[in-house]
């Protein structure tokens, strides 16, 4: 397994593979091989590498959270009173670890962190930011956005 932040060289059939995935992970090889044009051995291979070296990092499904009772999304950014990296580290541990929080950013500048988080609704919302953030004596400032219409929502990257 290669480093984390080292990019891996990609050539074309990768590139071909990656875009293939990206669309749709539950494809057989064989299927996936007849679209990038190349021999279900050696995709199967490529595959393999490209899992290795942490390429993909992970085949999932994309659920639609509107069909499963989770339509409300806010984006919320977070300031912390302590920026220390210990205080910073013991935050994202604290919200990582609830499923509603499903993006978390260390950004700059600005505030200190950027959450997507997805609810049920502005009540389940209330329970859920009172619980994370009121209760953490280092949390200074709370400013929460609410989506009111997703027009882009896309998990594919640019090969």
């Amino acid at each position: 397994m290669s480093d984390q932040n080292t990019p891996t060289l990609l050539d074309e059939l990768d590139k071909r593979i990656l875009q293939q995935l990206q669309s749709d992970a539950s494809l057989s090889n064989q299927a996936l091989a007849e679209r990038v044009h190349a021999s279900a051995p050696t995709c199967l291979r490529r595959v393999k590498r490209l899992i290795d070296e942490g390429v993909i990092a992970r085949q999932v499904a994309i659920l639609s959270p509107e069909k499963i009772g989770l339509g409300l999304t806010a984006i919320v950014e977070i300031t912390l009173d302590n920026q220390a990296s210990e205080q910073l580290v013991a935050f994202e541990k604290w919200v990582g670890q609830e499923p509603a929080v499903q993006q978390c950013y260390r950004v700059s500048p600005g505030p200190d962190f950027v959450l997507v988080i997805q609810v049920a609704d502005m009540a389940a919302y209330h329970v859920l930011a009172h619980r994370l953030f009121a209760g953490q004596a280092n949390v200074r400032n709370v400013r929460s956005f609410f989506s009111i219409l997703r027009s882009k929502f896309e998990t594919r990257l640019a090969v």
